[in-house]
């Protein structure tokens, strides 16, 4: 049997094999039946024929048999008419009265015979069936044998055995593939709870860890691995619940600490170690906001009809983040389009995506550069920078948690760019590195477009009316 990786396939076909077997063995089957059936008929039919002919039979007191039959019955039996004939014999096997001039019986008798089976017989060129039947008459027993020539059967008869194929096989191969097509509808409708159910589970992610499968409709046979799948998740969201509490916990409790070594850092009267160590202090306190990012996208959702400005927020973080970009001796600047760009997607979540790039291309970029963040009308926003680049060999691993192509330098855990890209991906976008033309790289995030939410608005409001 083929293989199927699903089960209403496997089902099918397995209905279609038994669905062929019964179309082949069904007419067989019936034809047997109606065979039978019109054997049994014929047969008692020959029966009562029997015993209209021994009412006319009579022995006379020399021994002799007479038989005075009506017209009706004489001309039915007679050789002109040619379709029954009728043997009167005694248990030796001798005929006692005939419709027919032969001294033959028309079936052997054996010793003690009394039964009614039905027999065919050659005769000349005819077959005959019929039956021989024991009656007793006036005291005497005798064996009247009454055939039917076959050749001669009654022609509706003959047309129904006859055309039983042809007629019944065309009949029943419709039928059974009407059979088929229902059985699929239920089928389908069988498996429609599994189907609810993957989808639910295809919800199931590290930022929906509260989703589970539901149990109500599906058949009693598949709800136990349902349960246990769900007995499965309930555990993983613990574990993630754990863990994410641990990452958020421990990065709380190491900023009040870094605030503490900051303000003293100012009483140092070295200026040149209070800056040193404030820089290592900026780079621990970058790795600890990083953290804390990663915690929150863990346990963030994103509702179906959330919307940001993706302009507005490119704005806002080159004005926060120009500060910095001015001590270190570089520069930032927002080209593109002015308008409102709207994307669907949490303001937040993409204000901090935004953020580590730009931070990461400041990171990268030398003295006296220009870091440019530009956001386009059709959703996309581009970072670029003019840095060594990035290599074709390592564009798929800075996306990689904690890789960083040079671990000996300070300041960086290597997860902005993870961050970032986990971030895309949960707005259902994507984001590319390519290389910047003037030298260094550019990593472009798009992202889907949504209605202005004022339009949106106004469109709902209208609906409404």
């Amino acid at each position: 049997m083929p293989s199927f990786k699903s089960t209403t396939s496997r089902i099918v076909f397995l209905h279609i094999v038994a669905i062929a077997l019964t179309a082949i063995f069904m007419p067989l089957v019936l034809f047997w039946l109606l065979t039978e059936e019109t054997n049994a008929l014929h047969q008692r039919a020959m029966i009562d024929q029997a015993a209209t002919v021994s009412r006319y039979l009579s022995l006379a007191s020399d021994g002799s048999w007479s038989y005075t039959p009506p017209p009706g019955l004489k001309a039915q039996f007679s050789e002109a008419y040619g379709r029954y004939i009728f043997d009167v014999v005694d248990r030796s096997g001798r005929v006692l009265v005939s419709s027919a001039d032969d001294e033959t019986p028309l079936f052997a008798v054996s010793g003690g015979e009394k039964d009614r089976v039905y027999r065919e017989v050659r005769r000349g060129d005819s077959t005959i069936a019929g039956v021989s039947v024991e009656h007793t008459i006036g005291g005497r027993p005798v064996m009247i044998q009454v055939g039917e020539d076959l050749s001669h059967r009654d022609v509706l008869t003959d047309d129904i055995v006859a055309n039983f194929f042809r007629r019944v096989g065309w009949i029943t191969l419709p039928i059974l593939m009407l059979l088929l097509a229902a059985d699929i509808v239920i089928f389908r409708r069988a498996v429609r709870p599994l189907l609810d159910a993957s989808r639910a589970a295809r919800d199931i992610g590290p930022t929906r860890t509260d989703v589970r499968i539901p149990s109500a409709t599906i058949p009693s046979e598949i709800r136990p691995l349902v349960d246990a799948v769900n007995q499965a998740l309930d555990r993983l969201e613990q574990g993630y619940h754990v863990q994410r509490e641990f990452t958020a916990d421990a990065a709380h409790e190491l900023r009040t600490p870094l605030a503490i070594l900051r303000a003293r850092l100012d009483q140092l009267e070295d200026s040149k170690v209070s800056r040193d160590l404030k820089a290592d202090i900026r780079s621990m306190g970058r790795v600890v906001s990083q953290l804390l990012d990663a915690a929150e996208l863990d346990s963030t959702f994103i509702g179906p009809n959330e919307r940001a400005d993706l302009s507005a927020l490119c704005s806002d973080v080159v004005e926060m983040l120009a500060p910095l970009a001015l001590e270190s001796q570089r520069t930032i600047e927002l080209t593109g389009a002015e308008a409102h760009i709207w994307v669907h997607g949490n303001a937040e979540m993409l204000r901090g995506a935004v953020r580590n790039l730009v931070e990461n291309a400041l990171r990268h970029t030398p003295p006296r550069t220009v870091v440019e963040v530009h956001a386009t009308a059709g959703g996309a926003v581009s970072v670029i920078d003019q840095g060594p680049g990035v290599v074709q060999a390592e564009r798929a691993l800075i996306f990689q948690r904690f890789w960083r192509r040079d671990r000996s330098r300070p300041g960086s855990a290597g997860l902005g760019l993870s961050i970032v890209q986990r971030i895309v991906e949960a707005h259902g976008g994507t984001i590319t590195v390519s290389d910047n033309p003037g030298g260094g790289a550019i990593f472009t995030i798009q992202l889907e477009l949504s209605d202005d939410p004022g339009i949106a608005a106004k469109k709902g409001a209208s609906t409404d009316i």
